[in-house]
């Protein structure tokens, strides 16, 4: 299920305020911690499908409303590795992995110049693995594209990729929460769900506008500073 992928990967901070907490003695106050899990019910709001939503009020089940979601999912590692869930799952753990990583990274070299090889490192593996998979993709793809098509990638990997990252891990560097950084990836489905209103004509469903709202004041009570 998309909307489950989605609640994962962007639920990233909650992993980062753990290792944080482990590796560098983060403290989070109780306004913190309740806005992180209403980060996630926000989440929930936001992406999840209307079913699951439905199963949750109904029978307050939340292990049978998503077990429904994974019902098609095969029992061993190879049903593991053919869930989509799972592997973002795997990146949201990578991401919030990195995010605190960064900061030993930046003894040996620049936030942005490390970013910047990540990128490329991680984007070669990609191709590799796409041309592995389709040798003749690559032709075709490039022989297919139109301007349009160019002036979206340009946006989407030099507004979207390498600013974006290299702002966010320039930021995760310095001293700081990394927890309240964290938490604005919280803030991802929302951009989303109002870029698709403005640009595409997607309906907003009032659960969602409910989600937005539960989402930015989670981030509020997270970025909170504690009264002294």
């Amino acid at each position: 299920s998309a909307g489950l992928g989605s609640v994962i990967i962007d639920s990233q901070p909650l992993s980062v305020a753990v290792l944080a907490a482990v590796l560098f003695g983060e403290k989070l106050g109780p306004a913190a911690v309740g806005g992180l899990l209403l980060g996630v019910v926000g989440l929930l709001l936001v992406e999840a499908p209307p079913e699951v939503l439905h199963g949750l009020l109904t029978s307050g089940d939340l292990g049978a409303s998503l077990g429904s979601m994974l019902s098609g999912m095969q029992p061993g590692l190879g049903g593991l590795s053919e869930s989509g869930e799972f592997w973002m799952l795997l990146a949201a753990q990578s991401m919030a992995l990195g995010t605190v990583m960064v900061r030993y990274v930046i003894r040996h070299a620049d936030a942005v110049y490390a970013t910047g090889y990540h990128m490329v490192i991680g984007g070669l593996v990609l191709l590799l693995a796409a041309m592995q998979d389709d040798p003749g993709a690559m032709q075709h793809t490039a022989s297919a594209l139109t301007g349009n098509d160019l002036a979206i990638l340009s946006y989407v990997s030099i507004l979207g990729g390498a600013a974006s990252y290299g702002l966010f891990f320039y930021n995760a560097s310095v001293k700081g929460n990394l927890t309240a950084l964290s938490s604005l990836t919280f803030l991802t489905p929302v951009f989303a769900v109002l870029a698709g209103w403005l640009t595409l004509g997607e309906t907003l469903t009032p659960t969602q506008l409910v989600g937005a709202a539960v989402t930015l004041g989670s981030v509020s009570l997270i970025n909170a500073r504690p009264k002294a």
